[in-house]
């Protein structure tokens, strides 16, 4: 005789190193909480995954989640450049582009789930949203930005491409102009103009995103679940063949030395202000 399989029950709560989440009333909050800026490393990720695998459970019992940030600096800084550097030093190419692989693939992972729960997510963005935490906030369904936020992808400063799904996501709500201005330029863009080229769906006062994404998600809860559902998955397809053709380029990209010399620069610069651009020399 079988025996019933015991239904898990949704991971309400959860406290970690990197982020933490609770959910009260049909609304879950994700809060990134790593010194000194949210850089997604192996701590973020691992905890991510986790986050990633409780929605499934969490899907039945809720209707949005927002996702923000506990730093004063701002949302996320990207990716942890200095655990990349040093992790892949020592490594033969091989096993340098071997690692550079897992890594991206267990980051599109996260980000598929994410980008694909039947829930609505709100990003609540202050202070710098920038690389892989610009990605981050791509993923969500909706960007609440403090007017004092800023964005932006200085990934071309270090040889490399947005390699965490960014362009493809970022094409779904915004023109390819505004793309190749990010991504050429290397420039961080005001709140304001992101919410004019299409980026940011609202523009809050300064340090009120997180408020204000809370009163939209106390919003959402008020409508049919299949519903919400149904026009998610219609409205917001995931662009996965281009999500592939864009890790093969950046691996592609990341496996030369001008790479791992630009990563080096960047680890060892004392410069407090390193994750912005380079401004031109006048």
């Amino acid at each position: 005789m079988k025996t019933a399989r015991r239904k898990t029950e949704p991971v309400r709560e959860f406290r970690g190193q990197a982020l933490r989440w609770e959910w009260c009333d049909g609304v879950v909050e994700l809060t990134l909480d790593h010194a000194p800026l949210n850089e997604i490393g192996t701590p973020m990720l691992g905890e991510l995954e986790k986050f990633a695998a409780a929605l499934s459970g969490l899907a039945a019992i809720t209707s949005a989640c927002i996702i923000t940030s506990a730093r004063p600096g701002g949302f996320c800084a990207g990716a942890d450049l200095k655990e990349l550097y040093y992790s892949a030093l020592p490594l033969s190419p091989q096993k340098r582009a071997a690692g550079i692989r897992k890594f991206i693939g267990r980051i599109h992972g996260v980000a598929n789930a994410i980008d694909a729960a039947p829930i609505v997510t709100i990003a609540a963005v202050h202070g710098l949203c920038m690389g892989g935490g610009l990605e981050l906030a791509l993923l969500c369904d909706l960007i609440v930005a403090d007017k004092m936020a800023r964005f932006g992808f200085p990934e071309l400063r270090l040889g490399l491409i947005p390699g965490f799904g960014g362009i493809p996501r970022m094409r779904r709500d915004v023109g390819n102009s505004f793309i190749r201005d990010l991504l050429f330029t290397g420039r961080t863009v005001k709140a304001e103009a992101a919410q004019q080229a299409g980026l940011v769906t609202h523009l809050a006062g300064e340090g009120y995103a997180l408020q204000v994404a809370r009163s939209m998600a106390l919003q959402i809860t008020k409508f049919d679940a299949e519903t919400r559902a149904a026009a998610k998955k219609f409205i917001k397809p995931i662009p996965r063949k281009e999500l592939r053709e864009e890790i093969a380029l950046f691996c592609k990209l990341f496996d030369r030395p001008a790479v791992m010399d630009s990563l080096k620069r960047f680890v060892e610069t004392e410069d407090p202000l390193k994750h912005l651009p380079v401004a031109p020399k006048s």
